[in-house]
């Protein structure tokens, strides 16, 4: 059983050692170890013409692992926190995700961007964004936000291999986290959801840290009101995996969204108009989100709590859509 953050620098390894081509750069992730000690042992193994510590420039390592990427090699770029990856958008949107259409199909750009998404532990609005959304948006992106530590290891060595640039969404919290890995697993490709526990009545769609929330609140909603939950994890937020999510809905009638973002413009948004376009005379209820509340994150520990999406909001939230009574 491995952590999250065990798996992620396993991954990287993995590929590190399959590929010579692969190089890893960013703050701090050599002679340190990696901010949160992700890149543990790299520098040892793989030396500094591999594992490159970068001066703190967002804009500029983020154009240097671009041009790494035009020129052959398969750059594996860091972000101490995609909050910080702000001064690297443009490198990311317009040199990156635009480069192979126009280019009119000649030019591949194979690089990672990784690092730590959303929210931590009182560190302030400035680095606790969730960024999910915005490079869902955006095409020529594959984005990826897994929750088990085991897909963690797999997705990252499918990411480093994939010809376009990919977004590798990550959680502080999680790093810590431990996941046993189940029996014939089955790594996901990358726009690949995952069914995590099979239900009847209601489909919660989730990704990332709120994974383990709504399973959590799965069962409080199993012993506690009889309902039976069907938990998707996307995963892969772009391309999203429309057919599980249809298929669904489908045979649960009811729709419930989870994620960390703020509820405008959000993931949950695109998951119930996916719902709304493809499944709409099997809904007996109209689909529900549940988000952070619509303010930059507040650094008091109770204010922070109360912005961010709990399990008993879930909760309710599923009661509401099957017009069930509380029991509170």
């Amino acid at each position: 059983m491995k952590s999250v953050r065990e798996s992620i620098r396993d991954g990287i390894a993995k590929s590190m050692r399959d590929n010579c081509n692969v190089v890893l750069l960013g703050e701090e992730v050599g002679q340190y170890q990696g901010a949160y000690k992700v890149s543990s042992g790299l520098l040892q193994e793989f030396g500094e013409e591999r594992v490159i510590d970068t001066p703190i420039t967002e804009h500029g390592f983020a154009g240097i692992g671009a041009g790494m990427a035009m020129s052959g090699l398969l750059p594996i770029v860091e972000f101490m926190t995609f909050n910080f990856a702000m001064q690297a958008i443009d490198q990311i949107v317009n040199s990156c995700a635009k480069l192979h259409y126009m280019s009119g199909g000649t030019i591949t750009c194979p690089i990672v961007f990784r690092g730590p998404n959303g929210a931590a532990s009182r560190v302030g609005a400035q680095h606790s964004q969730c960024y999910a959304s915005w490079y869902a948006h955006v095409p020529g992106l594959k984005v990826v936000a897994p929750y088990f530590s085991y897909d963690f290891e797999a997705l990252m060595q499918i990411s480093v291999e994939d010809k376009n640039p990919v977004v590798f969404l990550e959680n502080e919290i999680l790093y810590n986290e431990e996941h046993v890995m189940p029996e014939n697993y089955i790594p996901p490709k990358i726009g690949e959801a995952r069914v995590v526990k099979k239900g009847t009545d209601i489909t919660i769609v989730t990704f990332s840290i709120q994974v383990g929330r709504v399973l959590r609140a799965s069962e409080i909603l199993q012993s506690k009101y009889g309902i039976s939950c069907e938990v998707i994890d996307l995963i892969t937020l772009r391309p999203i995996d429309t057919a599980t999510i249809i298929e669904s809905v489908k045979k649960t009638n009811n729709l419930v969204t989870v994620e960390e973002g703020w509820p405008k413009c959000g993931i949950g948004a695109e998951i119930s108009m996916i719902a709304l376009e493809y499944a709409f005379d099997f809904l007996d209820s109209p689909p529900r989100r549940v988000a952070s509340i619509d303010i930059p994150l507040p650094y008091a520990e109770n204010l922070e709590s109360a912005t961010l999406p709990k399990e008993e909001e879930i909760i309710q939230n599923v009661l509401h859509a099957l017009n069930k009574e509380s029991t509170r």
